[in-house]
C-alpha cells in the first residue's frame, strides 16, 4: 500500500508518523485531502480539527489553532504553535474549545489592555498640550 511520512512541528513537540495512507484538513478553500504521491502543495490550515490514518489502523485526529501544511516529495510537514492528538475524538475536540476558549479571553485581555494604554497616552498628550499652551 502506498504511503507517505507526516511530520508534525510545533514550539515544543516533534512527531514523524511513518505510513500514512490519508489526511484530512480545512483552510480557507473548504475541506481538503492529501493522500500518497500528491502534487507538492502547501496551504495555510484553519482552526480546526484535521484528521490522518496511519495504514491498517483507524483515524487519528489534530486539533490545531491553524499553521502551514506543506508537502513535497511525498512527505507532508505540519507548522503549528502547537497541537493535541490522539483517537479520541471527544477527547480532542474538548481540548480544542478549551483551547479556543482560552485563546478567546487573552484576545479579550489584550484588548482591554491597549484600551487602558490608550486611555493613559491620551491623559498625557492632553496634559502635555495644556502646558504648552500655558
Amino acid at each position: 500500500m502506498n504511503t507517505f511520512l507526516l511530520h508534525l512541528e510545533s514550539a515544543t513537540q516533534y512527531e514523524k508518523i511513518e505510513n500514512v495512507a490519508g489526511f484530512v484538513a480545512r483552510d480557507d478553500s473548504g475541506s481538503f485531502g492529501i493522500l500518497p504521491h500528491h502534487a507538492r502543495m502547501m496551504t495555510l490550515l484553519a482552526f480546526g480539527l484535521a484528521r490522518f490514518r496511519v495504514s491498517g489502523q483507524g483515524w487519528e485526529f489534530l486539533a490545531l489553532p491553524g499553521g502551514l501544511a506543506r508537502f513535497v516529495d511525498n512527505e507532508l510537514h505540519i507548522s503549528t504553535r502547537r497541537y493535541l492528538r490522539g483517537k479520541d475524538f471527544e477527547r480532542i475536540s474538548v481540548g480544542l474549545r478549551e483551547e479556543l476558549r482560552a485563546e478567546e479571553e487573552a484576545l479579550r485581555e489584550m484588548k482591554r489592555s491597549v484600551s487602558r494604554l490608550e486611555e493613559e497616552m491620551f491623559k498625557r498628550l492632553w496634559k502635555m498640550g495644556r502646558k504648552t499652551e500655558a
